[in-house]
């Protein structure tokens, strides 16, 4: 695997190519203190549980009364209000992240995307960061396919998809067993870090930019 070049890069969404933050979504329409509690860490509003839901498939029609009766209706509504204006919670690309991936295509890599995100929400990706969509060379969506990272045929569907050779490919997410999940099939899989880091990570496999 390590004799083989690297041709192509494959690359996570939210927390490597984009900045995801719920809290820009919410903050300032909603009071501070549900904000923060729905923030946490601990996910006690289940908003990040029900959004790992739809990014495997499921609509939020058949999540929603799921919410209500685990929720309540007030807090129900703010997840409505959250998915319904998603692109909120993408303030901008991640530093660098254009830059690399529009100097990967221009030393002739491939660049990929492969994220876990709903259907319902992922166009707001590409219509508020066109330049995404032109420098990508393709994306698979959770959502859409109804599979999930860390799960072997994902990334199996990708690389099918795609036409690529696993051990010529590295792939960057910032989620750990997303990056196992890589190397499971044969990807050179790294932890995301910020953009220098990748570049850096990525002379190490041999790619020259």
């Amino acid at each position: 695997m390590a004799n083989q070049p690297i041709t192509d890069v494959i690359f996570d969404f939210c927390g490597v190519l984009l900045d995801w933050q719920t809290r820009s979504c919410l903050g300032g329409r909603f009071p501070d203190d549900v904000v923060n509690r729905i923030c946490e860490d601990s996910d006690p509003c289940g908003f990040f549980h029900y959004e790992d839901r739809m990014d495997a498939g499921e609509d939020f029609a058949d999540i929603y009364p799921d919410v209500v009766r685990e929720q309540g209706e007030d807090t129900a509504e703010i997840f409505r209000y959250y998915i319904e204006h998603y692109d909120d919670a993408l303030p901008r690309t991640l530093p660098g992240m254009v830059e690399l991936l529009a100097d990967l295509k221009a030393h002739g890599y491939g660049v990929w995307g492969l994220t876990n995100w709903s259907h319902e929400t992922f166009h707001f990706a590409f219509e508020k960061f066109p330049r995404l969509a032109e420098l990508l060379d393709g994306t698979v969506v959770s959502g859409v396919e109804k599979l999930h990272k860390p799960n072997a045929d994902i990334y199996e569907l990708a690389l099918s998809r795609f036409g690529l050779n696993a051990a010529q490919c590295v792939f960057f997410d910032d989620t750990a067993k997303n990056v196992a999940g890589a190397n499971e099939v044969g990807i050179h899989g790294l932890l995301f870090e910020n953009a220098l880091a990748a570049r850096e990570s990525l002379a190490a496999l041999g790619v020259r930019l």
